[in-house]
């Protein structure tokens, strides 16, 4: 057994941190509750590596949750921002940046005409939504159980009981009232959903969902099941919501509506086009978007919207990723980094299996079980935790709950993954001894 990394340093400034954030982190899932022990405070980054501020070095497949395609600290990345920077970080006008980010994620991607910029996912989402009953006129929206959308309140939503239910209230200062214009549920479920459509007819503005899955567990979908949901949403006049802010960028240059070939109505990304920078965005056709002021009638507006730095970083990064071969490089790396460690796992007979699209995996201690929908889910995380210690003991960050997934960057090499895959299996063996 490895033995334990140290933490002093990042226990004080976690002591410290209590003092003055909620909980002593600014998003709950940093403060490593559910696998218990003192969060670490992360010094730097540098192309496929983390050190913590007790500079202990891993290597990182957390990524930032995903942005960080290229791995920290990019050369290209870190120039432009640089170069930007020398001339000012925020003017709240529009800047030519703004314009070269836009053009080329819509010469480049055939399901959107025009885009707006905002700060964050929840953002984006949380303006396309209002797009989406402003275009229409109806206020329902149908999501599904295990997407997540942000923590903007109309979809901090759960399901209730039955196939087709109102949303209940999952967090505090959710009104019930608000949460009741939500429709949940169950993912792959298509029973459901014609249920749904039929029970609700005229009154739903759109059927927001991940297409790939990727915040409670990697839900992979039957393509059948997209393919129905885009059908329906035809038939029955409501737009279609693909929520890409993880799967962008991530699973192709034009995310899962690329890779599945089906066309979304609205679509929103975030993460990756800010090159590791708050950033996000919704786009639609050039109809759809000209609901949106200054245009139309359905306010959205943000100071930091277009945020030059943010910009450049996202200009250098897509432009990467444009290269020819990229995804087919990157999905081939962590294609080989997940068999290898199936593999193993298969011939040891452990209940156990990494899950995997593109350059996205997920850990799944239930085995060979098809898991398509967030109940499948085992809640007993005790083999996770155990896993996150000997991986981190061994020098292999992860985001520290059950329910995340991983990320492979360009900055991951085929011999640093290979060298992963061996720790990977040394703490297959360690958790599984028992």
């Amino acid at each position: 057994m490895s033995s334990t990394i140290e933490r002093k340093t990042s226990a004080v400034l976690f002591e410290k941190a209590k003092t003055l954030f909620p909980g002593g982190v600014n998003s709950p899932v940093r403060a490593f509750k559910s696998v218990g022990g003192t969060p670490l405070f992360i010094k730097k980054g540098d192309g496929h590596k983390i050190w913590d501020e007790d500079n202990n070095e891993f290597i990182d497949f957390c990524c930032s949750w995903g942005p960080l395609i290229l791995g920290h600290n990019h050369p290209d990345v870190y120039q432009k921002v640089m170069e930007t920077m020398a001339n000012g970080s925020s003017f709240g006008a529009p800047t030519r940046l703004e314009n070269e980010l836009a053009e080329l994620i819509i010469a480049n991607n055939p399901f959107i005409d025009k885009i707006r910029f905002v700060s964050s996912g929840t953002e984006a989402v949380m303006s396309a939504i209002r797009l989406a009953r402003g275009y229409t006129g109806k206020t329902k929206i149908i999501k599904f159980e295990g997407c997540y959308h942000g923590h903007t309140d109309a979809l901090l939503v759960k399901a209730g009981s039955g196939l087709v239910t109102l949303g209940t209230s999952s967090s505090a200062g959710v009104p019930e009232s608000l949460a009741n214009e939500t429709l949940v549920l169950p993912l792959n479920d298509l029973t459901a959903l014609k249920a749904c459509f039929e029970e609700h007819r005229g009154e739903i503005a759109c059927a927001i969902i991940e297409p790939i899955p990727a915040n409670n567990g990697l839900l992979l979908q039957d393509s059948d099941f997209l393919v129905a949901l885009r059908s329906l949403c035809t038939e029955e006049n409501v737009l279609l919501f693909f929520d890409e802010v993880i799967s962008g960028f991530r699973v192709a240059f034009a995310g899962a509506a690329e890779l599945y070939n089906i066309r979304p109505d609205i679509v929103t990304y975030g993460k990756i086009i800010g090159g590791g920078l708050p950033v996000g965005a919704y786009g639609a056709s050039a109809e759809i978007m000209s609901t949106v002021a200054p245009d139309g009638p359905v306010y959205q507006a943000g100071t930091l919207s277009g945020n030059p730095v943010a910009m450049a970083a996202g200009i250098a990064q897509l432009s990467a990723c444009l290269k020819p071969g990229f995804y087919a490089s990157l999905e081939k790396r962590t294609f080989d980094f997940v068999s290898r460690i199936n593999s193993y796992a298969k011939i040891k007979q452990y209940n156990f299996e990494l899950v995997t699209v593109g350059s996205i995996f997920w850990l799944s201690f239930d085995g060979k079980k098809r898991i398509r929908q967030a109940e499948q889910i085992n809640p007993d995380m005790s083999k996770f935790n155990a896993f996150h210690a000997g991986l981190l003991n061994r020098g292999i960050y992860m985001g520290p709950s059950g329910y995340e997934v991983g990320f492979v960057s360009q900055a991951h090499s085929p011999e640093i993954l290979d060298h992963c895959a061996e720790l990977f299996m040394e703490v297959l063996d360690e958790v599984y001894a028992d």
